[in-house]
């Protein structure tokens, strides 16, 4: 069964090419609800083709779930997931679309993450084709994941599809050295404000406050807040300020960035960041929090993740694909709520490369097959989870 799995794969090269060409040639940055939703027709309508049986969960604000679900026996289904949305503006496709370069393919999201989507769906045809018929699977990809599913509930979603599967494989974007991801940091955002007194840089300095003065000194404490040895940082990622440049600036904005492996230690750091935000070193500045909450939980490694891990191991090494390590990855992904339904999980098996969120962004070619072909194998082998 696995050999004509793959023997389908290889016939099929062309048209997964052909397919992940045609995607992320589709604009589908998250807040491209309209681009978003395109493109999980696109999906649905080749779900249904291949015999999988279809939904939209559609919000309101947000991009639209496409699920597909291949039919299966008694045994507990298999979960490919992802995500179709990409972090790019509209636009992005028409200055660099999808293009093959010496086995290397380049293009808006072509890495993060649909070269994932294309592997996902090929494998469920593949062993569809080749008579597999033991488990259920399940093709479930969100349309608002690089914005943390801000304006949707579809973590709840997943967590509820994910319910009751044998294992699940997040096929977000792969790494070259060929590790694949066991457990990630959670993340959580907030915004600091500072408010000022605005006066005339020249005529009138003593009686501005500069809350840029201001936060600049936050910004040092709130750094300072970050603990490696327990895994959690901080970045402040964005600031605005001021408004000409002979003003004293009366108002300046940060956003600041959270990664956590223990969900544990927010509490403790919120209390730490509002004795930050409570010093003031610039008389008559006003400084406030704004929405400090998490946005994605951590994946733990749980003994079911290890279980598939190994399997994943075995069937990379037998299969001539390498030997991969497993690894914590600082970025999160909707694979944690897949351990938190109780789901042996794997993330970043999809396509291999790099310099994701970038106009580098770079996907191998060969590396879109290959990664068909090891899930189809780790899915071959799911029996031996209940060993």
């Amino acid at each position: 069964m696995k050999n004509r799995a793959f023997r389908y794969i290889d016939a099929c090269r062309a048209e997964m090419l052909d397919l992940w060409r045609e995607i992320v040639n589709m604009e589908s940055g998250s807040d491209n609800i309209e681009g978003v939703n395109a493109l999980a027709d696109k999906l649905l309508g080749a779900f249904a083709d291949a015999g999988a049986r279809t939904r939209k969960i559609e919000f309101e604000n947000a991009g639209s779930i496409a699920l597909g679900v291949f039919p299966g026996g008694e045994k507990p289904p298999v979960l490919l997931s992802g995500h179709m949305d990409t972090v790019f503006k509209s636009g992005e496709v028409e200055k660099r679309p999808f293009t093959v370069r010496d086995g290397i393919a380049y293009g808006p999201g072509v890495l993060d993450m649909k070269g994932g989507i294309v592997a996902a769906l090929f494998v469920a045809r593949a062993l569809k084709v080749a008579g597999y018929d033991e488990r259920p699977i399940k093709l479930l990809f969100a349309g608002d994941e690089e914005n943390a599913h801000r304006n949707s509930r579809a973590a709840d979603v997943f967590m509820k599809e994910a319910e009751g599967c044998a294992a699940a494989f997040n096929c977000e974007t792969g790494s070259i050295d060929n590790s694949v991801v066991v457990a990630r940091k959670g993340m959580a955002n907030f915004k600091v404000v500072v408010h000022g007194v605005a006066a005339h840089a020249g005529g009138d300095p003593e009686r501005g406050r500069s809350a840029i003065l201001e936060m600049a000194h936050k910004i040092i404490d709130l750094q300072s807040l970050t603990q490696r040895g327990e895994g959690t940082t901080l970045n402040v990622g964005t600031i605005e300020g001021g408004t000409v440049v002979n003003a004293v600036p009366g108002r300046c904005e940060i956003a600041v960035d959270v990664r956590f492996v223990d969900p544990s230690v927010l509490p403790k750091l919120k209390t730490r960041v509002d004795d930050v935000l409570a010093k003031t070193y610039v008389d008559g500045t006003t400084t406030e929090l704004v929405d400090f909450a998490p946005r994605f939980q951590a994946m733990n490694t749980t003994a079911g993740v290890e279980k598939l891990f190994a399997l994943w191991k075995e069937a990379s090494e037998e299969n001539g694909f390498g030997t991969p390590a497993p690894v914590l990855s600082g970025g999160s992904s909707d694979a944690a709520y897949l351990v938190l339904a109780g789901v042996p999980t794997l993330c970043a098996t999809g396509v291999k490369g790099g310099k994701n969120h970038s106009p580098e962004e770079y996907a191998v070619v060969d590396s879109l097959f290959e990664r068909a072909k090891l899930i189809i194998a780790t899915i071959l082998k799911l029996d031996a989870l209940d060993a």
